[in-house]
This record gives C-alpha cells, sequence and structure tokens, in this order.
C-alpha cells in the first residue's frame, strides 16, 4: 500500500475535532463530512482513490459526538447546524479562504447550509446520496419539539457493550437507519468502538445523537437555503439510495441553481461499498461546470 493510501491520524481544535487526512500535505484540500452515527471512517475506500486520481489531500473529520471527536458539553441536542461550526473550526485552522466539500448524508446537509449561509468560504460542494436536511412542517413544529423534550427528560440510557467487534457490527447492520452489509459499515464501527474496564466493546458515539431533533426548519426554509447555494454543486446518488424520486428530493433538487446529478449503481453507502467505489470516484473527478 502506497503512503498516499495510508490514513494519518490528526486533530483540530485543540484536540476537540478528531479527522483523517489522506494525500500530501501541501495538495489541495477536499473537506469531507460524514452521515449521522458514521465518522471519519467513511472515506477509507474513497479516499485513497480520489487522492491517486486527483492529486488532492482529503481531511475527513469526525463530527462532534461522532467518532473519537468530543461530544458537546451539556445536557443538550445537537442541531444540524451546529455542525457547521466543525467545519469552520477545521477550515480556519487551515487557513482556507474557502474549500471544496465532500459530504455523504448528513454531512451533505450540514455542506448545503454552509454553502447557503457562508457562500465566500465554500467553494464546490460534491455530495454524496445527501441533499438538504430532514424537514417539519410548520404546523408539526409543537409536536416536534414535545417528542424532543420528553426525549431529553428521560434517564440516560447507558452505552451497548459487545463481547466482539463482529457483534457491534452485527448491531449496525441490524438496526442501521438505512440497509448496509457488514463489509461496507465495518471500518466505520471500528473506528466508533472503544475497550471497557471489563473488557468488552462499546460505541464512543454520544448517545444524545439518537434524540430528535427540537426543532427543524420547513420545507420552504430548506428550499431558500438551496436556493442560496451558489457555488458548482454534484450530487451523486445511489440508485438504492435514500432520495430517489421522492418528493422532498424532486424539490430539494429542483432548488439547487445548476445542480448536477449522477445516479449510480449501489445503496447510501455507495462510497464506501467495494463494487461501487470506484465509480464513485470517477464521477467525483469529473470537472463541474461554473
Amino acid at each position: 500500500m502506497s503512503k498516499k493510501s495510508e490514513a494519518t491520524a490528526c486533530q483540530f481544535a485543540d484536540g476537540r475535532l478528531a479527522a483523517l487526512s489522506w494525500g500530501d500535505s501541501q495538495a489541495p484540500v477536499w473537506l469531507a463530512l460524514h452521515g449521522w452515527l458514521d465518522n471519519a471512517a467513511s472515506f477509507s475506500r474513497l479516499a485513497p482513490l480520489l487522492v491517486q486520481q486527483l492529486g488532492i489531500r482529503v481531511i475527513a473529520i469526525d463530527f462532534s459526538g461522532h467518532g473519537q471527536s468530543r461530544a458537546l458539553p451539556g445536557e443538550y441536542d445537537y442541531a444540524l447546524w451546529d455542525y457547521c461550526y466543525d467545519v469552520l473550526d477545521v477550515i480556519d485552522e487551515l487557513a482556507l479562504e474557502s474549500v471544496t466539500l465532500l459530504a455523504h448524508s448528513m454531512g451533505a446537509g450540514v455542506a448545503c447550509l454552509l454553502a447557503a449561509a457562508l457562500p465566500e468560504r465554500v467553494a464546490e460542494l460534491r455530495l454524496i446520496d445527501g441533499l438538504g436536511a430532514l424537514t417539519t412542517q410548520a404546523d408539526d413544529a409543537p409536536d416536534q419539539l414535545r417528542r424532543a423534550l420528553l426525549s431529553q427528560r428521560r434517564l440516560r440510557r447507558g452505552r451497548p457493550c459487545y463481547d466482539t467487534q463482529q457483534q457491534a457490527v452485527n448491531a449496525r447492520v441490524a438496526g442501521g437507519a438505512t440497509p448496509v452489509d457488514a463489509d461496507t459499515i465495518t471500518s466505520v464501527v471500528q473506528r466508533n468502538l472503544q475497550p471497557t474496564a471489563d473488557g468488552k466493546l462499546t460505541l464512543t458515539s454520544d448517545s444524545r445523537l439518537l434524540r430528535p431533533s427540537p426543532v427543524r426548519l420547513t420545507p420552504e426554509q430548506l428550499d431558500a437555503m438551496l436556493a442560496a447555494i451558489r457555488c458548482p454543486t454534484l450530487l451523486i446518488e445511489g440508485e438504492a439510495g435514500i432520495l430517489g424520486e421522492q418528493a422532498r428530493a424532486v424539490s430539494a433538487r429542483a432548488a439547487v441553481p445548476a445542480l448536477q446529478r449522477r445516479v449510480l449503481p449501489g445503496g447510501h453507502h455507495l462510497h464506501l461499498e467495494l463494487a461501487h467505489v470506484s465509480a464513485v470516484a470517477a464521477a467525483l473527478g469529473e470537472k463541474l461546470a461554473t
């Protein structure tokens, strides 16, 4: 394995954020943002291909409360826009005026919000099976808040423990929000485990991530965010992914100016699927129209 294919561990924000880096430290940076309950290892198969093909450096961060990054302080919940601060902290520490964001699922939602609010900091968006964010109709906002408040008041459950890594992988496959197989998700689960005092394995991710969001954008607010994106934007979807022709996905795609879309074989984690990652890398290597 070449050195460019090997991941280097790094930290940002005074050690608050953990990350993995591939490629030469002097090469142009693509900042990679993972999905909900995933971590930087989500890009472990894709990043080496992009480094080899494009001569770039890929830095994949663990969002707050995910992987090996620290949890947010206090007892309160994570909002999607909170992760924008993680991204800005890394961009600033790297002394970059603007950056290409390579983002999957929830990370794509974070990338879209940041590109809409601070277009001067985002040069390009390259999104994988994610666009925008989950929304709540205005009339449903009280019920959304109710569910979040009641969830916060319940006693926090202990983190699950496993005898082996394979047990943890099997649990993710069985209970994940989207279909995924063991080969695809093993690297993500492995990064998300730590040993316990009694020799078992437990998750590092913050259990608060499982709570309902207190507030979500309305569909109209999200469409306004997406319409404010000005940078070149490529969306790669899996044929068996989470977007497809659902009404919200169609509306979101229509809202982004000059969106370029590719639909490829694969599921929601197609960038980690061994059979499909090469095609994803090839599509990501295309020069975007401006």
